[in-house]
């Protein structure tokens, strides 16, 4: 007698240990992307593995072109970058970003960043250079810690609170400068002067000497999707320009909406 079909998309118990394995492959992909070249060893420390388990999947990212090695040294293989270009494709964020972006950049002159979030940090997925001496250089897919970061601040302000008490938990909340702040208390408050006044601010917090201001990005459902930023020199980026900037910001971040829409 037959038994009863199963249905699309469900699984069985013994069914999950293929997942299992799927999600420590990328878990070892992401350590190489965060923290690589690593040897063997490194690479299990950061993917929280056995060697022997890191080995074996090393080896079939190798063999799938997502990771390579040389001398002992594991790296994301070049399969990795081509098919992260996807998310560079046409309709995505980043197209309906760049205009904007360097509209603002050949205005104000200033670094812009597109970040978006993965709690408890922001992952920087873009970038148009500013012009000046002291340009601001953020290496694209870099990860920095939501607490210390004005994306950080303007990506989490005006999601659910429930997100928002997840992510306050998962933060170190490390002191990078004087002006990091340190506390879920301190955060939550700064979080309230984010909605408040529209725009987040770096103020030195996590590197002395540079500022920075950011907006959120929102999608025609009215959902924060990344975060608009713009990074100067102290010098460059006084209290006094910051309301003019975020407004710059905020007419970017505006039309960023209506082209994913369109």
């Amino acid at each position: 007698m037959t038994g009863p079909a199963r249905r699309p998309g469900r699984t069985r118990t013994g069914d999950t240990e293929p997942v299992r394995t799927l999600e420590r492959g990328l878990t070892v992909l992401r350590a190489l992307g965060q923290h690589g070249p690593l040897t063997l060893g490194d690479a299990a420390r950061h993917a929280g593995l056995n060697a022997s388990t890191a080995y074996r999947l090393l080896h079939t990212l190798q063999a799938q072109g997502f990771a390579q090695e040389s001398a002992g040294q594991w790296r994301v293989g070049v399969q990795a970058f081509a098919t992260g270009q996807a998310y560079l494709g046409a309709g995505g964020l980043i197209p309906a970003a760049r205009p904007e972006m360097q509209a603002v950049v050949a205005e104000l002159g200033e670094t812009v960043n597109l970040a978006v979030l993965q709690a408890p940090d922001v992952v920087y997925v873009h970038q148009e250079e500013g012009r000046g001496l002291m340009r601001m250089f953020t290496q694209i897919g870099a990860r920095v810690p939501l607490h210390c970061t004005g994306a950080g601040k303007a990506l989490l302000a005006w999601q659910p609170a429930e997100e928002v008490s997840r992510a306050v938990a998962d933060m170190s909340f490390q002191a990078f400068t004087p002006h990091t702040l340190t506390t879920p208390a301190a955060y939550l408050t700064e979080l309230e002067e984010v909605r408040r006044t529209g725009y987040a601010l770096d103020n030195e917090e996590r590197e002395l000497g540079v500022r920075c201001v950011a907006v959120p990005v929102l999608d025609g459902g009215g959902q924060t999707v990344a975060a608009l930023s713009l990074s100067a020199p102290s010098s460059r980026l006084p209290d006094a320009r910051v309301p003019e900037l975020a407004a710059r910001l905020q007419r970017a971040s505006e039309g960023i909406r209506k082209a994913l829409v369109t």
